[in-house]
């Protein structure tokens, strides 16, 4: 996803002279093209990513369109207050880029475990929550990004997940993408667990279970009607996210039922509200929180008795 996200906002920088990117002293290796390509559009804040967002703040109400890119939690919980009262309370265009959900960083601890972000940045007033699923997702938003108004989150994986989509993919911020059908269950999931959602679709599938899988890119504004149509069209909601299982994916979609006064069987595939403390690879905090194609499976099984 990251190395999706600097092509398309290469190609983004080319078209608009307007489009900004600035760094927390992060990104060797992968921001180098772009920072030669375009050195009056790139800026090294170091590491002071708070006041990054300051900059970032002024250069938009300044008319340009700013992307910060940074570990999440260096760029979301160590910046909160200032993301909320400069970049929300303005409204302006900039993009608070993360890269690293979830356990991506899960051997260097909980410092670096991004669990809670999705909670915390979708509680903010005028903020846009985005999750694209895979690099073909993640080079539709931010497509979609730079043609949105107002302050986006853009929640990026680390680097080598795979293109689920068979192909190109438009994206429109606050609508989902469906893809497969199915009439039994709905299995939604949002950012970096769409590879892990359609192989639980999968699974499910060879035991004669028909599922329907909705990527929901944007968790906020959540694509309510999609929520809907699942909850009238199967019998069983499924939701998959690696957030916390507070304020993520599933709250957003408990909401909305709540909201639309729809009544279904809601399951959560989450991580638990709860600190690692063991160390370990992204693949082993997965398996430790039952998210895995098979777990998902099991759980999915387990309430179809």
């Amino acid at each position: 996803m990251r190395n999706a996200f600097v092509r398309e906002l290469t190609a983004l920088a080319a078209a608009d002279p307007s489009v900004m990117l600035l760094t927390g002293d992060l990104g060797f290796t992968v921001l180098e093209n772009f920072r030669d390509t375009f050195p009056n559009q790139y800026l090294n804040a170091g590491v002071a990513e708070q006041n990054m967002i300051g900059v970032a703040t002024g250069l938009a109400m300044s008319g340009r369109r700013v992307f910060v890119y940074s570990i999440i939690p260096f760029v979301t919980f160590r910046c909160f207050e200032h993301i909320r009262n400069d970049i929300c309370y303005h409204n302006v265009n900039v993009c608070v880029t993360g890269v690293g959900s979830g356990y991506s960083y899960g051997h260097m601890g909980s410092t670096h475990h991004a669990l809670e972000d999705i909670a915390t940045l979708r509680s903010l007033p005028n903020m846009s929550v985005i999750c694209p699923g895979d690099p073909l997702e993640t080079a539709a938003a931010v497509r979609a990004i730079g043609k949105h108004h107002g302050p986006c989150y853009l929640r990026l994986g680390k680097a080598g997940e795979k293109n689920i989509h068979p192909g190109d993919v438009t994206l429109t911020i606050g609508r989902a993408l469906t893809l497969r059908e199915g009439k039994d269950i709905t299995l939604i999931s949002t950012g970096n667990m769409l590879e892990t959602a359609a192989q639980a679709a999968d699974l499910l599938a060879q035991k004669g279970i028909s599922v329907r899988h909705v990527s929901m890119h944007t968790v906020k504004p959540i694509d309510a009607e999609a929520v809907a149509s699942a909850a009238k069209d199967t019998r069983l909601i499924v939701t998959v996210e690696e957030h916390s299982r507070i304020g993520g994916l599933g709250s957003a979609v408990a909401e909305t039922l709540s909201e639309w006064n729809l009544r279904i069987p809601h399951i959560l595939c989450s991580a638990p509200d709860a600190f690692a403390t063991t160390v370990g690879s992204q693949g082993f905090f997965r398996k430790a929180a039952g998210l895995t194609p098979e777990a998902i499976a099991e759980k999915v099984l387990a309430t179809n008795k």
